[in-house]
């Protein structure tokens, strides 16, 4: 009876205190209520001594009664709760990713752009209640996927990114551009970019000043990410025979200054990632950074149950006063 129960008024059970005390008084009065009678034999009397012995029955059916009054009082009722959640804040983002052959660079594990993927494959995953667009560049850019709520869609493009696409280069003005390009119609509140790049700007014919410049003018925020060791990385530096990349050390060459003046520019942050743990907790710092924000309403729907309470008490009332005036009548 009291499953997935609470009580409106609780207070009510500290009358149940008075319970021990009624006992108490019971027991101290109950010679008084008692008649005595010397006879010499009690041979005839054999039934009403049984009946004599059941009296506190009464008294008992009296306090389950005042009990199941007082759990009335305190108003058991069950409640279901609905939620409904709402987003008030919608976020847009456009993540460019670099997939020049520098990213295939292997100082972060697999490569750096496997890497990347992984990483980026899991801060997709954390917001759910964002449109999340790709862009890829290399000597050139373009959309990978428009910003979409379709997470599935998202994931799967991001899966097919591999070099290659592309001719070779690092446009790091072409992949911005073209992501602002994606976000300037958005009417979310808040549009964000994260741009990810392992080199420095030797291809395009759009200078990243100015395509940070069009981000500013549209309210778009810019991350920007630094990817690469301090120093040398095993690189792609030439092709073999088959096709192949023939690998040996490179300098790593990240133009940092260029990252952090349009970071700077857009109102966003500078990350420098140079192992996968790194990666990894910068994705997780943006991921704390841009936070959606969501207004979640509450619906309560109570049902009282004090009534079964009631009318347990009643019945067990009534069913007193039956045995009172019928079975134990004479002794009353």
């Amino acid at each position: 009876m009291l499953d997935n129960v609470t009580f409106a008024n609780p207070e009510f059970f500290w009358l149940l205190l008075l319970l021990p005390l009624a006992i108490l008084w019971y027991f101290y009065k109950r010679n008084e209520h008692v008649a005595s009678l010397k006879i010499p034999t009690i041979q005839g009397f054999g039934h009403t001594d049984v009946l004599s012995k059941l009296k506190p029955l009464l008294f008992i059916l009296r306090l389950l009664a005042l009990t199941a009054v007082i759990v009335a009082m305190a108003r058991p009722q069950t409640e279901d709760i609905s939620t409904k959640t709402k987003t008030t804040k919608g976020i847009d983002i456009v993540m460019a990713i670099d997939v020049s052959s520098s990213m295939l660079a292997r100082d972060l594990k697999p490569n750096r752009l496997t890497a990347l993927k992984e990483v980026a494959a899991e801060f997709i995953k954390e917001r759910p209640n964002d449109r999340i667009g790709l862009v890829a560049y290399a000597a050139e850019a373009y959309t990978k996927t428009p910003i979409t709520s379709d997470k599935s869609i998202v994931l799967r493009a991001l899966k097919e990114i591999t070099y290659g696409q592309l001719n070779d280069g690092t446009a790091i003005g072409m992949g911005l551009a073209t992501s602002v390009n994606r976000l300037k119609e958005s009417k979310a509140s808040s549009k964000i970019i994260i741009l990810l790049t392992d080199g420095v700007n030797n291809s395009g014919f759009i200078e990243p000043q100015t395509a940070a410049d069009l981000a500013t003018e549209f309210g778009i925020k810019t991350y920007t990410i630094g990817l690469g060791t301090n120093g040398n990385a095993l690189s792609p530096i030439a092709y073999n025979s088959d096709g192949s990349f023939r690998y040996g050390m490179r300098q790593v060459e990240i133009d940092e200054d260029l990252l952090k003046d349009i970071a700077k520019v857009t109102g966003g942050k500078y990350f420098r990632a140079t192992d996968n743990q790194k990666l990894e907790a910068i994705y997780d710092e943006i991921n704390k950074l841009e936070k959606t924000e969501i207004e979640e309403f509450k619906y309560y729907k109570y049902e009282e149950k004090f009534r079964p309470w009631i009318f347990l008490a009643i019945a067990l009332l009534v069913f007193e006063w039956l045995l009172r005036n019928t079975l134990f009548r004479s002794f009353i």
